[in-house]
This record gives structure tokens, sequence and C-alpha cells, in this order.
């Protein structure tokens, strides 16, 4: 037996070396058939050669470059609101009964709550006998006026005999002292007593006249007083008349802000009304476009199958959320169909133009800020910078870089990556 450990060494047999030819067969090969692709398919393959990249002809859209009409618009969806809806307010402190409920229908002036306010009812009373007393006060100083006219008055009459008799007494002792019946000393007494009575009456006569406009202004005064009592009186007989809340409008009672018979500050919010006869639709406009909206603008309203005229009626000045409540109204007669809240088509007219070089809106809009786009020529789409102008829902304006004819792609160029030059396969 033999026992030692057989190898493989009878099995290892040296092999004959390959020829060249066999070693650079695969190389050959790979030659071969690059040539052959070459020949049969050279037109294409020298296509992709040339381009940065390639992309398929399904993942595009295109849009052919021409001159239409371009009307810039914004759009979105608005609910119908009441063009009035009046917030009522507590005239005064005090307990509100209200006559109404939510939902009832009113008239224009109809009572809809009162407010019970002993304060100001008191004041009222108070201010009302202050008009009797001073009606009073004016009657005792235009009758103690009356009285101390009549007294001026009496004394200057006397003092005007006085005068006039003093008067005659000078002209007969004048002739008893050229008769000589008389001494001169009587007729110079004479001549003293008339010089006292003037002097008397001219003294009256002014006392009476700066008397009399004194009594003038102290009753003036009273009159003042009075009729400055009687506006007071009249201003808080307003305010207890307003205590009774009246609709300002025709319309339905909208929303109760208290409960019945509760306690109330001044100016407290008691309840709204809605004037059904004139609704308008509101929509939030993005704040972009609230710049170009103007009041008057014509716009477009549908909605239950229907369609109205409408026309800009109000924008606010306030940004919320980076949007703007705009306001349309009915330019013709009001639908009846319409309620509160309703949800509709708005449809606002920014601008229109007929004759503008422009295409079809995309996302290459908002690709790169709009500063360039790909223009297919051939089998080629080619980096082409450009300049957009106005913008609508449906196309935008070029301003330069493209003419009328271009075929541009107006989406899924973010396939191109940039590219200066794509192959688009088909």
């Amino acid at each position: 037996m033999n026992t030692r450990f057989r190898d493989t060494s009878e099995q290892d047999k040296p092999l004959a070396p390959r020829s060249g030819l066999l070693r650079r067969w695969p190389l050959l090969a790979g030659i071969i058939i690059l040539v052959a692709i070459v020949l049969l398919g050279g037109g294409r393959v020298r296509q992709m050669l040339s381009a940065d990249a390639a992309v398929s002809a399904a993942r595009l859209s295109l849009a052919t470059v021409a001159v239409a009409p371009l009307t810039r618009d914004v759009a979105g969806e608005g609910r119908v609101v009441a063009a009035q809806s009046p917030t009522l307010y507590a005239p005064g402190a005090g307990t509100v009964t209200l006559t109404v409920q939510a939902g009832d229908p009113v008239k224009r002036d109809q009572v809809l709550a009162r407010v019970d306010s002993p304060e100001l009812t008191n004041r009222l009373a108070q201010e009302r006998s202050n008009v009797d007393a001073l009606r009073a006060d004016l009657a005792r100083a235009e009758v103690e006026a009356r009285q101390q006219t009549a007294a001026l008055q009496s004394a200057f009459e006397n003092a005007r005999i006085d005068q006039q008799i003093a008067v005659n007494d000078l002209a007969r002792q004048t002739q008893a002292f050229e008769a000589g019946a008389t001494a001169r000393m009587q007729v110079e007494r004479a001549q003293d007593a008339l010089a006292k009575a003037k002097l008397a009456l001219d003294q009256a006569q002014s006392l009476r006249g700066l008397k009399t406009d004194s009594l003038a202004l102290d009753v003036q005064a009273k009159k003042s007083a009075l009729a400055r009592q009687q506006l007071m009186v009249a201003d808080l007989e307003r305010q207890v008349a307003e205590l009774a809340v009246r609709s300002p409008v025709d319309g339905q009672v909208g929303q109760l802000f208290i409960a019945d018979r509760t306690n109330v500050a001044r100016d407290a919010k008691l309840l709204s009304v809605i004037d059904l006869s004139a609704l308008e639709v509101q929509m939030q406009v993005a704040e972009s476009f609230a710049r170009e909206l103007q009041p008057g603008m014509p716009g477009e309203i549908s909605g239950n199958g229907q369609r109205w005229d409408g026309q800009v009626s109000s924008v606010s000045p306030e940004v919320v959320n980076g949007e703007v409540a705009a306001r349309l109204r009915f330019a013709g007669k009001q639908p009846e169909q319409l309620r509160q809240n309703q949800r509709l088509s708005v449809r606002v007219l920014l601008d229109r133009r007929d004759k503008v070089l422009g295409v079809a809106r995309g996302s290459f809009v908002d690709e790169g800020g709009g500063s360039y786009a790909y223009v297919v020529r051939g089998s080629y789409a080619e980096k082409v910078a450009v300049k957009l102008g106005a913008r609508s829902l449906e196309r935008v304006e070029v301003v330069s870089g493209l003419q009328a004819g271009d075929r541009v792609v107006i989406s899924g160029s973010d396939n191109f990556k940039g590219a200066d030059r794509v192959l688009i396969a088909d």
C-alpha cells in the first residue's frame, strides 16, 4: 500500500500560448460595433454628441410665440355680503330690552331695542325744572326792567317840566325888572334856577339811557341762560329718544351680541342689521394684484349656472396675510336668488390690449425669474435670454428675445438642468 500523499503534479499540463489575434478579439469586436453604429445612425449619434443633454419630447409642453390679444385679469372665489350691515350700539348705560330676535325682518325706523336709563331720565327732569326756573327769572327781569324804565321816564319828564318852569319864571322876572317892579337880584335867582333845571334834565336823560341799556343787558343775559338751558334739555331729550334703538335700514336682524334684559355700558354692541336689498361680492386678492385694482373696474360674477356683470366698488387699504379684500357690486339689477355668504366665482379685468407679442403662460415664467426661455430649433432646444412683460392667467407678454413663430418650451424645461443646448428625443 502506498502511503505517500498524492499531489497535482500529474494533472498540471502546460498549455500552448494563444495567438495575438485571439487576445485582441474583444477590442476588435467593440471597434466593429461602434463603426457599425456610426455608419447606420451616424446623424443621430452626432446630434447626441453635440448636445449637453437629451430629454424626451413627451415630457415637454410647447407653445408658439404669436401676436394676439392679451387680457390681464384676476380671478378667485368670493362670498356674498351685504353692502350695508350696520352694527347698533347702546346710546347710554342701562338695562336693554330686546324687541326682536335674530333673523327677524325689520323696517327702517322700527324699534329693535330699548335702553332703560334712570340716570339719564332723572337728569332730563332736573334740567327741565331748571328751564322753568330760568323762564321765571326772565319774566321777573322783564317786569323789573319795565318798572325801572317807567320810573326813569317819569324822572326825565319831571326834570323837563322843572326846566320849563324855570324858563317861564326867568321870563316873568325879566319883564318885571324891565318895568321896575322887581330887583335885579330876582332875575339872577331865576337864571340860576334855570341853569340848575337844565343840569337836572341832562342828568335825568343820561341816567335814563344808561339804566335802559343796563336793564336790556340783564334781560338779554336771562334770555341767553334760558336758551342755553333749553338746548341742554333738547340734547337730553334727543338722548332719551335714542334709548329706543331703531333700525337704520330695511333688512333683517343679523346677530344679537347681548341677551335680553342685560345691563350694559354706554356704546356697548347690541345687534347688527343686514340690508339684503343691496348685496356685494367680497373676494380676497393677492397683494401684487391689489396694487392695480381701482374702484370702477369692470368685473364678472358667476354662479348657479349664470353670469352677471360687476364693478369694483371698494378695495381695502389693509393687507392681511398677503391678501387684500375687494368688493364688487352688480352692474345691473341685483339677482333675487342670492343669499348671504353664498360662494360665487369672481373675475376682475385689469387690462386688455389687442395686439401683443406673447406666448402661452407656463412654468418657464417662474424659472430663473423669467429671464430666459428654451426655443425649439429643429431637434434642439436652445437657451435664449428673454424679457417678459405683462402677465395674465393664460398668456405672458414678450418684450424682447423672441419673435413671432418661435416655438418655446413653456413647461418641463426643469428637466434641462439649465443646459444651453438640449436634444429633444422622440
